[in-house]
């Protein structure tokens, strides 16, 4: 499809995808997009809309599968300045929705600012931690929004205000074509006090997910009322291969894509999984791992 020469300085065409994901698995996008202002990113979505043409923003790609045939379309990465400073004033923050949680996460503390630090060793955008409300009962970051900057599919700016924000377990309806930034407002408190809670959810975190050196990501959301981990080690799934991809002993909620994992390993995982857990509990596991 056509691709407009004022976009070709940020473009590239046919850039493979897995070395943006964790798991590291994926075919190429057709136009892969790094607009560097605002003004770049609202043309190309004006663009796609008035084309037809298919736009994605890839955040920090942790609960991502990427299949492995070439993706059409767009795949936009917001990792320029402009969408990923960090200010803080009081106890108020402005983040750019491309800046990682770890960057949040250390301008805040430096700023004795609390509330984030639970959140410590999940790797995700600011962007992609909104959308999915990541954290845990410690703390979502949810909790502490109070606007949200958005761009919807034809590249029109508007902001999202507290009371139209809904945030859930692992969910939002932040369903906007782009987020571009948010405002939060945090508690002030010790070094000393946010050090600690940081150490502490860093242990809890990191016992309870894969090593960090393997390529793995979350695959189901939790039914009401019940662990979609407890429920996938009760049907003596623990460990389960389907080629390159397994589920971890650590954590049977999360997929190992060991070298020469394929997007279709995983998903025939998954189908297994959902099979036997609906045939033991009588339970639909719903995906949290996006696959595009």
């Amino acid at each position: 499809m056509p691709w407009p020469d004022a976009f070709a300085e940020f473009t590239k065409r046919h850039e493979p995808l897995a070395p943006y994901t964790h798991l590291k698995i994926g075919g190429p996008a057709e136009f892969f997009v790094q607009p560097r202002s605002p003004d770049e990113l609202a043309a190309v979505l004006g663009h796609c809309a008035a084309t037809r043409t298919p736009a994605r923003v890839l955040g920090g790609g942790v609960n991502l599968l990427v299949r492995d045939e070439p993706l059409p379309g767009a795949v936009l990465r917001l990792g320029a300045p402009a969408f990923t400073a960090v200010t803080v004033r009081g106890r108020s923050v402005r983040a750019g929705c491309g800046a990682t949680l770890p960057a949040l996460i250390s301008a805040t503390a430096r700023h004795g600012l609390a509330g984030f630090e639970t959140l410590i060793g999940i790797p995700a955008t600011v962007g992609g931690a909104l959308r999915c409300n990541a954290g845990d009962r410690s703390g979502e970051i949810g909790q502490f929004v109070r606007r949200v900057e958005v761009l919807d599919a034809k590249g029109a700016v508007d902001t999202r205000e507290r009371d139209e924000l809904r945030f859930e377990e692992h969910h939002s309806n932040l369903d906007d074509a782009v987020l571009l930034a948010a405002e939060f407002e945090l508690e002030t408190d010790s070094a000393d006090a946010i050090v600690k809670r940081m150490r502490k959810a860093w242990i809890q975190r990191k016992a309870a997910q894969p090593f960090s050196f393997q390529a793995a990501a979350r695959l189901f959301q939790n039914p009401k009322g019940f662990s979609a981990t407890a429920l996938i080690e009760q049907a003596g799934l623990i460990g389960t291969k389907v080629g390159g991809a397994e589920l971890s002993e650590r954590n049977a909620n999360y997929v190992i894509a060991n070298p020469g994992t394929t997007a279709r390993d995983v998903q025939r995982l998954m189908e297994l999984v959902r099979a036997k857990v609906r045939e033991r509990a009588g339970l639909e596991l719903q995906p949290e791992i996006v696959v595009w």
